[in-house]
């Protein structure tokens, strides 16, 4: 995981309160989506006490993520990811 990775994922733990156990993926992908920026941070976690698994996105590169681009705690709920009939998710 490069530094920036490492960053945004220690970010995710402390924002939203993973146990030290919850796996925390960061990446960026590249978006050819029309009114999509060109590169998007994409975040993922989970762990057993969660019971499920959460995701966001920061419409940004991966170098440029702050921690104030990282949804509230109180929204954790909403970030739980499920079926989706968009090709953008």
């Amino acid at each position: 995981m490069s530094t920036s990775a490492e960053q945004v994922a220690s970010w995710t733990r402390a924002r939203f309160g993973l146990p030290a156990d919850a796996v925390v993926l960061v990446g960026e992908n590249a978006t050819t989506l029309p009114g999509f920026p060109p590169r998007v941070t994409v975040i993922v976690f989970w762990s057993a006490a969660l019971e499920r698994r959460h995701h966001t996105r920061v419409f940004k590169p991966l170098a440029q993520v702050t921690p104030e681009d990282l949804p509230p705690y109180w929204m954790r709920d909403a970030l739980v990811a499920g079926p989706f009939d968009c090709d953008c998710c």
